[in-house]
């Protein structure tokens, strides 16, 4: 099984993919994780992207990865499907990626801005042992401060609500179109914030199918 998997930033995508992953015995890749990986094993294309951009704080191109995830999807561990995780971005990329591989289903979480936004701004992370935390959702025992180490928590500067407003916003301009160009076999499912975790698992399993 295929997927492709797309939301806002905050819809709980990376949560529900690694379930779904684990579920179906597929493997979970996120973009980030391609990247880190084929440098890791210092295949060619892999060594290019980090050393001329995103090692350098800089977007890889379009086409650089494309042929990442081309590269990526060859393994044999993508033989009996995959959930593809921030990619593809734009219907560019969606465009290239059909030429690659059939997409069996276009999971979209579509959650609230309001409910992305405070699952995002409210996220805290202990920098000793990366224990993360939610003050609204799973706040610490001790306030703003981890249970296990019980050192200050902190705030990713990336997680700030005028922040998140922007990749709200960027969100809409550029990956929301992806959803009209997989409409054909997408599978929606709607998150207004009152959903456990489970809940929207055992959703999205069912819409899936076994």
């Amino acid at each position: 099984m295929n997927i492709i998997f797309l939301g806002k930033p905050g819809a709980g995508k990376g949560t529900q993919a690694k379930k779904i992953a684990d579920y179906y015995r597929i493997p979970h890749i996120s973009t980030g994780e391609m990247f880190r990986t084929a440098y890791q094993e210092k295949t060619p294309l892999g060594v290019e992207a980090h050393d001329n951009y995103w090692g350098a704080g800089k977007l890889v191109p379009d086409d650089t990865t494309v042929k990442l995830v081309k590269e990526r999807l060859a393994k044999d561990d993508c033989r009996n499907g995959f959930i593809l995780d921030g990619f593809p971005r734009t219907v560019q990329q969606a465009e290239d990626l059909d030429k690659i591989v059939s997409i069996d289903h276009t999971l979209y979480i579509d959650a609230p801005d309001k409910i992305c936004i405070k699952r995002i701004a409210g996220r805290r992370n202990c920098p000793t042992c990366h224990k993360d935390y939610n003050i609204h959702f799973n706040p610490p025992k001790n306030d703003m401060q981890c249970d296990v180490c019980a050192v200050a928590l902190v705030q990713r500067k990336d997680d700030t609500e005028t922040i998140v407003r922007q990749r709200l916003l960027v969100y809409e301009q550029q990956t929301a179109p992806l959803v009209r160009h997989y409409v054909k076999n997408i599978v929606r499912i709607v998150d207004n914030g009152k959903k456990t975790i489970d809940a929207l698992f055992a959703e999205i399993i069912t819409a899936l199918g076994k």
